[in-house]
C-alpha cells in the first residue's frame, strides 16, 4: 500500500465514489425513461452529481481545495460540498411543496364551489 498524504482518500475510495455516481446517474435515467421522475428533477440531480464527480474522480483536486481552505482532512470538503448541495435541494423541494399545497387548496375550494352550484341547479330542476 502506498503512503497517502494525511487526510487523503485512498484510490479504492475514489473508485467507489465514481462507481456510486455512475450507478446513481443510471438509476436517474431509468426513472426518467419510465416517467417516474420529471426531467427537471433529474437534471437537478445530474448537475449535482456532475459537480461532485471531479472532486471524487481526481484526488489532487480535493487535496488542493482543502489546502486552499485550510482544512486538514480533505474528505471533509467533499462532505461539506455534498451537504451544501443537499441543503439547496431540500430548500427547493420545500418551496415546491408549499407552492403545490397552495394550488391544491385553491383547487379544492373551486371544486367545492362548483359542486355547490351543481347541487343548487339540480335542486332547482327538481322543484320545477
Amino acid at each position: 500500500m502506498t503512503d497517502l498524504p494525511k487526510g487523503s482518500l485512498s484510490g479504492q475510495a475514489h473508485v467507489l465514489i465514481i462507481i456510486a455516481t455512475l450507478l446513481t446517474a443510471w438509476f436517474i435515467f431509468r426513472l426518467v425513461r419510465a416517467r417516474q421522475l420529471r426531467s427537471k428533477y433529474a437534471l437537478l440531480w445530474l448537475v449535482i452529481g456532475l459537480m461532485l464527480l471531479p472532486l471524487a474522480a481526481v484526488p489532487g483536486v480535493l487535496n488542493t481545495v482543502s489546502e486552499w481552505l485550510g482544512v486538514f482532512y480533505s474528505p471533509t470538503i467533499f462532505l461539506l460540498v455534498a451537504v451544501g448541495f443537499l441543503f439547496v435541494v431540500v430548500v427547493h423541494y420545500s418551496w415546491e411543496l408549499s407552492r403545490l399545497e397552495n394550488r391544491t387548496r385553491t383547487l379544492a375550494e373551486e371544486l367545492a364551489l362548483l359542486r355547490a352550484q351543481l347541487e343548487d341547479r339540480r335542486g332547482d330542476r327538481l322543484d320545477a
